[in-house]
């Protein structure tokens, strides 16, 4: 690792767009193409949002992110949250499921995190919350970080 961050926000959804300017100025430092740091944004958006929406739908609590650069310049991100937690991943990552009443969401996060990453790797224990983990490998024009 070369370097790292830590933030921690309460999960109200004003702190969505804080979260993912975050991230996307720390990603920065390897100067990113447009479309890589779109994309980062897009990716830890969806992220928080599943915190904000599922894992605390009912009430207000700390969202945890934690984000590195690799020497290979590879940035690894990590959501976690103390949520209502996710009992069955595999389903939870099924293009278009979701746990919205009445179809409130379109349930394609994780996959629109998965169309945008190299990897997309998912923890979860109900009742104990979720951490997702991005990797995205970058392009970096930028030597020495």
């Amino acid at each position: 690792m070369t370097n790292s961050m830590k933030l921690q926000f309460e999960s109200r959804s004003c702190n969505e767009g804080f979260a993912r300017t975050a991230v996307a100025a720390f990603a920065a430092l390897l100067d990113p193409t447009y479309e890589e740091l779109s994309d980062i944004k897009t990716a830890v958006s969806e992220a928080v949002t599943n915190c904000i929406v599922h894992a605390y739908a009912e009430r207000l609590d700390s969202i945890y992110i934690t984000a590195q650069i690799r020497e290979e310049g590879t940035l690894v991100v990590k959501i976690r949250d103390r949520g209502c937690g996710i009992a069955d991943i595999e389903k939870a990552m099924e293009p278009l499921y979701t746990t919205s009443p009445e179809g409130e969401r379109a349930g394609l996060g994780f996959a629109v995190m998965q169309s945008l990453c190299d990897r997309v790797a998912v923890r979860s224990k109900p009742g104990q919350g979720t951490t997702v983990t991005l990797y995205k490998k970058l392009k970096s024009r930028q030597q020495g970080i």
